[in-house]
């Protein structure tokens, strides 16, 4: 099942005097974030009156943040999107999205385990894989990874010998 919000990153400042908050995405680059309106934090629709990239941060101006002990207020809040209001490419998916889907064997059918977490490399991202035993899976389509049903709740690999954790 989707879920309705994917978490984008944290506030963790104030900028400056004047309100503007420090937003650390994570998992996602600041100018992916700053295309959205209406962002979530802590659940709640906020509607954003300004933003602009500065590092590899987002700077947010919100209303009602009007000094810098408002927005300390807010320091280390959630902030969310809603997942209906993105676009990603087909093929593509939040690791929100995939986190929890049950992980199978294209060969064999057998359950692997549930993805644990996406571990997010420079070359790719890689998924953990848990169950009775511990894998790291490139997420690479065609080569490790078969198919991605998000809506049935599974995600299909090629298994290779290397691929568990225990194995030597």
């Amino acid at each position: 099942m989707r879920p309705v919000y994917i978490p984008v990153g944290h506030i963790v400042n104030a900028h400056g005097i004047k309100g503007e908050l420090k937003l650390n995405p994570e998992g996602f680059t600041p100018e992916f974030v700053a295309v959205f309106d209406t962002l979530y934090v802590n659940g709640e629709p906020v509607r954003v009156k300004s933003r602009r990239v500065h590092k590899s941060t987002l700077l947010l101006t919100l209303p009602g943040v009007e000094d810098m002990d408002a927005a300390l207020a807010l320091k280390g809040r959630e902030v969310s999107i809603r997942r209906e209001d993105a676009h990603l490419p087909a093929g593509e998916y939040f690791d929100a999205e995939l986190e929890g889907l049950t992980v199978l064997d294209d060969a064999t059918g057998a359950e692997l385990g549930k993805l644990h977490r996406v571990l997010h490399y420079p070359a790719h991202k890689v998924y953990e894989v848990r169950g009775p035993r511990e894998y790291l899976i490139p997420a690479v389509p065609g080569v490790f990874i078969a198919s991605v049903d998000v809506d049935g709740g599974t995600l299909r690999v090629h298994n290779m010998k290397g691929l568990d954790t225990d194995e030597n």
